[in-house]
């Protein structure tokens, strides 16, 4: 699949899609789990979307679409959603079963991306998107998660 025919289906223009995430993030009672779902919905290689949020020294499941998992509570130091909170930045794992820190939910899975939410340059939250797809995340993805994590992230600010 290339980075061009990875398109929101249904919302071909990535400016709606973003806009409408703006609205949700303003005008909606539960933000997170509104966000979660419409990226489920609208992605269709988004196999299942979670946002995990800081909870001392942990990351803990905040809103997810998609198969239930055990991995409610992530332990920072384990994983991948904590890789992205020690650098602070973006990852991409093309596949999941060949990387060491990636930890089970689903046998189908095959790539993640984890897109940290900074507030007041802070590490809040994370949000974490599994595809049963392999190398499903490119540049495209990384970029539009980033946006989303950065309309997110006023939910955080204190």
């Amino acid at each position: 699949m290339s980075g061009q025919n990875k398109i929101l289906p249904i919302h071909s223009d990535e400016k709606h899609a973003i806009l409408e995430i703006r609205r949700i993030v303003i005008d909606e009672e539960e933000p997170l789990s509104k966000v979660v779902r419409f990226l489920k919905e609208k992605v269709s290689y988004y196999d299942w979307v979670g946002i995990y949020v800081i909870e001392g020294k942990n990351l803990v499941l905040n809103s997810f679409v998609g198969k239930p998992t055990i991995h409610t509570c992530i332990p920072i130091g384990k994983g991948i959603c904590s890789l992205a909170v020690t650098e602070m930045r973006t990852i991409i794992i093309d596949d999941v079963l060949t990387d060491p820190m990636y930890i089970p939910c689903d046998e189908r899975t095959r790539s993640e991306i984890v897109v940290p939410i900074l507030a007041n340059g802070r590490f809040v939250a994370g949000i974490d998107i599994d595809s049963n797809t392999p190398s499903a995340f490119t540049d495209w993805d990384k970029k539009f998660l980033e946006k989303v994590a950065d309309i997110l992230s006023v939910l955080f600010v204190s």
